[in-house]
């Protein structure tokens, strides 16, 4: 059977209605961005230290590698062009205006990750395609909530370059033929499971984790001789797009919870151009995100660099992990991280 690519089978969907011409030009910009990244990328030890910091923050105030620099001027020739009214970009303080009146506008974080490059660990590119607001400005544009998303996705540069992708009704893989340099279709109905036997989380933070994320972890740790009755793994990247891709394989639940360190008061990752994008891809696989308690999707960002925590995978388990947090609220009990005891017994 002949091979479908990301260009045709973005065709067939504009034919049939499901999906507006004006997306194709858009997604065909991401891949020629992503093909140029994982060149990029795969080439970096001949091209000189990517991995190091340059003297300079992102817009969201984190320090800028040179190959966060380097991305996002490829994404941004590679999608200037295109039907998109406004770019915002985790690189640029503030979005950039490209073509007037167009009826799309993307939120792009250009290389998730990029602080494992020297360590070979996959990273990746997250984007969220939003409405043009009718106004027209990027406020109204870019604050919307994520349920307002046309389409996201993100690409993970790793063993192979694949792209998850969701316009809202079900995730489409698609992985890059080096000998062609097409996105082909892999799969166009990837599926996360509700039980989840895998979790990830940096344990590293434990001390500063609230009495609900203790009392989630403990249970999940105590294995089949606990409250859970089962055994877990834990896993964990640092690469989220990493991660999403895990559980997007093999189903499982990831936490980045809000703490008690400063600055993470809120969470670590972006709302707008990170945790709706990985939602709207998780919710169209059958799975589930929250910022602990609350629907991301539902969220209604109050500025684009908004941080938000951020758990997201097998339905049940998002669904456990917020009775936890709602059955400890506006309590507090000592917790001792891999204790015997745990808040709910399930």
């Amino acid at each position: 059977m002949r091979a479908i690519d990301l260009d045709g089978y973005v065709s067939r969907l504009v034919a049939d209605g499901v999906v507006q011409s004006e997306c194709s030009p858009i997604l065909s910009g991401l891949a020629n961005a992503a093909r140029s990244l994982a060149k990029v990328i795969a080439s970096s030890a001949k091209s000189g230290d990517l991995g190091g910091y340059v003297n300079a923050s992102n817009g969201s105030g984190d320090a800028q590698t040179t190959l966060d620099v380097l991305a996002n001027e490829i994404v941004m020739a590679s999608i200037s062009e295109t039907p998109l009214a406004w770019l915002a970009s985790e690189e640029c303080e503030t979005p950039v205006a490209l073509t007037p009146g167009a009826p799309f506008s993307i939120a792009i974080d250009p290389l998730d990750g990029s602080s494992n490059i020297e360590t070979n660990a996959p990273v990746g590119t997250i984007f969220s395609i939003m409405p043009t607001a009718p106004c027209g400005t990027s406020d109204a544009t870019f604050l919307q909530p994520g349920s307002q998303q046309v389409a996201a996705g993100f690409f993970v540069y790793g063993p192979k370059c694949v792209l998850f992708l969701t316009f809202g009704r079900g995730t489409l893989t698609f992985a890059l033929d080096p000998e062609f340099g097409a996105f082909v279709l892999t799969s166009d109905s990837s599926t996360i499971s509700e039980m989840a036997r895998e979790f990830a989380i940096n344990s590293s933070n434990a001390r500063h984790w609230s009495p609900a994320v203790h009392s989630y972890v403990d249970d999940c740790i105590s294995g089949a001789e606990g409250p859970r009755g089962r055994d877990f793994n834990m896993r964990w990247i640092a690469s989220l797009v990493a991660e999403a891709q895990r559980i997007l394989v093999r189903s499982g639940v990831y936490l980045y919870p809000r703490d008690k360190r400063e600055g993470y008061e809120n969470g670590r990752l972006r709302l707008v151009y990170e945790a709706n994008p990985i939602a709207f891809v998780i919710e169209a696989a059958g799975g589930a995100a929250t910022d602990g308690t609350h629907r991301i999707l539902d969220l209604r960002p109050v500025h684009l660099h908004e941080k938000t925590p951020l758990v997201f995978g097998s339905r049940r388990e998002v669904e456990l992990i917020a009775r936890y947090v709602r059955g400890l609220e506006g309590g507090h009990r000592p917790y001792q991280l891999f204790s015997d005891r745990g808040l709910l017994r399930i």
